[in-house]
Order: C-alpha cells, then structure tokens, then sequence
C-alpha cells in the first residue's frame, strides 16, 4: 500500500516533489522519485512497508536488467507462485517484493502480464524500449487511480489532490459529476467533480508515449456477471464458497507487517475474520470495531453492532480492541471530504478513519475488511425489493403509475415506509432505467429544482440514470435482473463509494485496507451460482454464505438481519452540523458558487425541518459539495482543513 505519481510531457521536475509531499500520509516509511529529462518521464513513490520492509522494497524500481521501471500501489496476492515460474524461465530477483515480481511479469508477457495477476493495484510502468508509459487499475477498483490530459500531457495520482499540484489541470466543475453526485452520493467513474481530472476505471489500462495523447486504452477485465449460471446441489456450492473464501482469506494474510482485521459483528467482517483466526498460526489476532458513547445512535432507528463484534470475538478467541465515538463525528466532516477527494456524502467514512487509526496505535499497518459481501451474494434491501418487482410489474403503465403517486404520499419520517416509497417511486420506469434508479438517493422532481438554472442548461437533456444505464450495456441482453443489480454494485457502488472511502480514510492512519471477499475466483464463483442461492424469493440475502459460514460462526450472527454503519444524520443536522449548513447553505455562498438555486435550497431545509420531506442526505451532498469547492477549487492547491 503507498501512493504514487507521475507524469509523461514537458512538465517540471519540481512537480514530483510537490505531488509526493502531498501523498506523504500515504507512505510515511519511505519516498522516492525518477526523472528522465530527455524523454520527459517522471514518477515518485510513497512507501507503506508491507512486504519485504527492507530498502531492497524501494521505489520507484528497477528490474534486474534496468529495462523497466514501476511505481507501484497495492498488493499481488499470488505473487509467490508467479516468481516461482519467473525464477524457472531465468529471470533475476534483487528483492523479496510483488513489486519486482510485477516487473518480471511484464517482461515475459508485456500488458497479457495483467490477466495473470490477482490483487488490489494501480501502478505506473516505464518501459525503456518503446519509451512508454503502461498504467493499470485493478478489476475491482480496490485502488485509486486518477489522471488528466492537459496541454502539456499527461499527469496521474494516487489521489485528485496530488494532481492539482500541476497548473496545467484546469479546475472547472463537470456539471453532470455533481448531478450524478447528488443523485448517488458518489459519482461513477470515469468521471470526477473536475472537468479535466477523470478516474481510470476498474479493470482499465491506458499506454502512453511522450506527450501525445494517449495511444490505446482497453479493459483488461470486467466482473463476470454475465456467465452461464451452474447447477449444483446446495450443499456442494456451500462447501465451494467455504473453501473459495478460506483461500482467498489466506491469500491475502500474506505480510511482513502486522495485520488484523475490522469486526463489526455483521455476517461478512465475522466470516473473513473466522477464516483468518483458521489461516493464522499465532496465538492472537487483533480485531477492531467501534462503539457509541450514548444512544444517540438510536434516534434513527440505527442498531448496535458492539454486542454481536464482542459475541464473534469471544467465539472465536480473538482480541477486541473498541473506540467509543459521539458526536464529535460530525466535526470530522471536513477532514473526510480533504481525505476522501471526492464529495461523499456518507460519515461511514469516518468509521472507517477512527477505526484504522485505533488499530495504527496498536501496531497494525494492515486490516482485512468484510466489504464486497452484500455486493457478490446479494445482501442489500435493494434486491429484494427488485425481486419482490414480479408482483406488480406486469401491472399495466396507468396502474404502475399510481403506484409511484402513491409512494409519494407515505410519511417520510418513518423507516418503513421510507424504504416503500423509495422501491416504489420509479415503478413507472422499465428495463435498465428502473434497475439503476435503485441506486437513486433522491428522485428528479426532488433535485432538478435544486440546480441553478445555468447548471440545468449545461446539464440539457443529460438522462437521470445515464452512467449506471451505459454500464449495463456492457452484459448480456440475457443476464438476470438480480446479477444486473450485483454488477452496478460492484462496479460502482463499491468502487466508487465503499472502496473510495476504505482506501482513502485508511491511508490517512497509515493503515492498509484488504478486502478479501472481492477476490476475482470467488467473485466469479458467486457470479455464476444460482439466483435463488443468493437470494430466494421470499427470503433473506446471501442465503448460500449464510450456509457456507454456518460451521464457523454463531447462529445468531448467522441469522441477524443487514445493518449498515449508521449514524443520527437527522439529528446532527439540526445540532451539531448546524452551524455549518447554515455557512454552507447560506444566500451567499449558494450565489458565490452558483450550482443551487438559494430559494429552491432554502426551501428544502424548511421542508425537512418540518418533517414533510426527508432530505437529511440530499442536504448533507449540497454541503459536502461546498465544502470540497472551498478545498479543492478556490485555493490554488488544496487545502487540508
């Protein structure tokens, strides 16, 4: 896990120094950097030791032959068995890292190198001969890679902020990220708040060569939701998941630097670290979770999952190390947003940052994460609602239509009938277009007012569900709704929201985050198993992991139903966020910046103040929105608050 940096044009060597102080939270254990002036290349590195922590792990680094050289982020996971097969064919080794590994690699096979891998990555490599630039991301977006194409070539970073160390990337607004922004949270990839400034997708590789544009891109991978569907007996395909996430446990407990694990006390942080305490030969492993230090969790209906992480922990023999937090959350907001790079509306994210750091003062540079179970068995109240869609639509347009009418009519101050009126608000839509409005935080006729009525003529005719709907073009006419659903998931949902945040918010404890359950075999084992063994009909999610964990967990965590990290957002909103939704959100800034309409947005609050509508994450976007403008477009770098 570190950071890196680069660029391919007639840049200034300075620039590298610049970009690498600022990913230094990344790597504080070693830097490095590499300019060639007469082919304009230049790269830098910040090191998080891991795997071979000597000086013999260095970046950026050379193979053997001083042929190619890489910047390199992540961890290959099968990078042992990968030198065993180089060392066979000749190829030299100076170290003990993955990282020289990936250099042989590519010297044998060239780009076919990035099929033969399994890992989190995004690296930079130098190829001396063609006097090229190779730049990867891996297939499930686990690590960030973000790039622009300006006027004097090409420039890339582990993070947004590192890239506007460099005058050449332009800082204007993309109106259509901040729609999508505020219709998921989040904003599929490529796409960024910045115009200039794009994301290398999952699964993507792009080879440049000095500062023309970029020669070639192509995937190298895609999620494998649109295999065959298997058939098997359920007690094989239980046994099958077992085994498929022993390995990829296993695989990924592979480090020279202590790790440990999140424990939430959910089915999938409680599984990965069952397998762990399996697959480790020490006596202790540490886990972490987080606590509330009063009920004010409570006020929104949130559950407590400390008694369930305490319950696995003893059940497995594994130490429990607990951070208690309150409302200081809210406080943490600005420091997200700097960290994040991107507007996430979502305090999850803080989770995250306390949790990493506890785990930092204990000692723990690397924690295995549960992220990616809901998202490849199908854990979310998403698809059952879009299972439960074959009861009503057949429903002929005008009846649908008053079903949506009706949805706007149940009390949006209470849970349950929000999550109704949420899965039926788009009834009226078919195909594609109702599959992604799933993913929808608020519908059009609640944002459209929002945006200034400049922002709305940039916008045009730009179609709400556009970016999740040109994904799904990707599948199969013939790939099921539900595995549909588990693609949009994992290809944007995880990567640009869940993944976002895991990785940003743990590099700034100087933590490493690893998400076992995204492994590519056992993604591709969930993808093609049958749709009724991950989600029947009439009952509840990840049924054939729920199986599959039975021997090795207690029946309670077993049964317990979904539960995301919540917090009192509602309640925080008018309390301890009410300062800053007032500066934010005031007439004034709304005009200084003019996306949001003041009067439309003034009348929003008031709204949900009153409870006629619930708009506490709508609010909470236009404010994260203003705040990463005020970091990240208004200072001539950012500004970390």
């Amino acid at each position: 896990m570190c950071g890196i940096a680069g660029f391919i044009g007639e840049f200034a060597p300075d620039l590298l120094g610049r970009m690498n102080q600022c990913l230094a939270h990344r790597g504080p254990d070693d830097s490095g950097e590499y300019f060639d002036s007469s082919a304009r290349i230049g790269l830098t590195h910040r090191r998080l030791s891991i795997i071979d922590v000597s000086g013999a792990g260095r970046q950026p680094m050379w193979d053997a032959s001083n042929t190619v050289c890489i910047v390199f982020n992540g961890e290959i996971f099968n990078f042992r068995e990968l030198r065993k097969h180089l060392e066979a064919d000749g190829y030299a080794f100076r170290s003990k890292t993955d990282t020289e590994v990936l250099l042989n690699l590519y010297l044998k096979y060239g780009d076919g190198a990035l099929v033969r891998l399994n890992g989190m990555f995004a690296f930079a490599l130098w190829d001396t001969r063609n006097r090229s630039l190779l730049i990867a991301r891996d297939g499930a977006g686990i690590k960030p890679l973000y790039y622009s194409e300006t006027r004097d070539g090409l420039v890339f970073a582990s993070e947004l902020k590192a890239l506007l160390h460099c005058r050449a990337v332009e800082r204007r607004i993309d109106s259509r990220a901040v729609h999508d922004y505020m219709t998921y949270l989040w904003c599929p990839a490529p796409r960024t708040m910045l115009e200039n400034v794009k994301k290398l997708e999952p699964g993507a590789a792009m080879q440049v060569r000095g500062n023309s544009p970029v020669i070639s891109r192509w995937r190298f991978y895609d999620l494998p939701f649109d295999q065959n569907l298997c058939t098997m007996p359920p007690d094989e395909a239980s046994r099958l998941v077992r085994e498929h996430v022993q390995s990829a446990v296993d695989r990924q407990l592979v480090s020279d630097a202590p790790i440990g694990a999140f424990l939430s006390g959910g089915m999938d942080s409680s599984s990965v670290v069952a397998c762990a305490a399996r697959g480790l030969d020490r006596q202790s492993f540490d886990c972490f979770t987080i606590g509330f230090k009063d009920k004010s969790y409570q006020l929104e209906g949130n559950d407590d999952d400390l008694p369930y992480a305490r319950r696995v922990a003893r059940h497995l023999g594994v130490d429990l190390h607990t951070i208690y937090v309150g409302p200081e959350m809210a406080r943490e907001l600005q420091r997200m947003i700097y960290f994040l790079d991107e507007p996430q509306a979502d305090f999850a994210a803080v989770n995250t940052f306390f949790i990493c750091r506890l785990a930092r003062e204990h000692g723990i540079k690397v924690l295995l994460s549960g992220a990616g179970g809901d998202d490849i068995f199908s854990g979310y109240r998403r698809h059952r609602a879009l299972l439960l869609e074959r009861f009503w639509s057949w429903l002929p347009m005008p009846a649908r239509s008053s079903l949506r009418l009706l949805s706007s009519w149940l009390p949006s101050s209470r849970t349950f009938p929000r999550r109704i009126a949420k899965s039926l608000s788009y009834a009226h839509l078919d195909g594609d277009a109702r599959l992604a409005s799933y993913f929808h935080s608020a519908p059009p006729e609640v944002l459209n007012p929002l945006f200034t009525a400049n922002l709305s003529k940039q916008l045009g005719d730009y179609p709400f569900s556009e970016p999740l709907v040109q994904s799904l073009l990707r599948l199969s006419p013939d790939t099921a709704k539900l595995n549909r659903m588990l693609y949009l998931d994992c290809k944007h949902f995880l990567a640009d929201h869940n993944l976002n945040y895991f990785d940003k918010m743990g590099m700034a404890a100087g933590v490493e985050v690893r998400v076992p359950l995204l492994d590519p075999e056992l993604v591709s084992l969930a993808a093609r198993l049958p749709l009724t063994y991950k989600h029947p009909l009439l009952g509840d999610g990840k049924w054939i992991f729920k199986s599959a964990m039975a021997p090795l967990l207690p029946q309670d965590v077993i049964r317990r139903s979904k539960s995301a990290f919540g917090v009192p957002l509602r309640h925080w909103l008018r309390g301890e966020l009410h300062s800053m939704v007032a500066d934010t959100l005031s007439e004034a800034s709304l005009d200084r910046r003019g996306l949001f309409d003041r009067i439309e947005v003034q009348r929003l609050l008031s709204r949900d103040r009153s409870g006629a509508v619930d708009a506490a994450y709508t609010l909470l976007s236009l404010v994260c929105i203003e705040l990463w403008c005020r970091m990240f477009v208004d200072p001539v770098v950012p500004a970390r608050p």
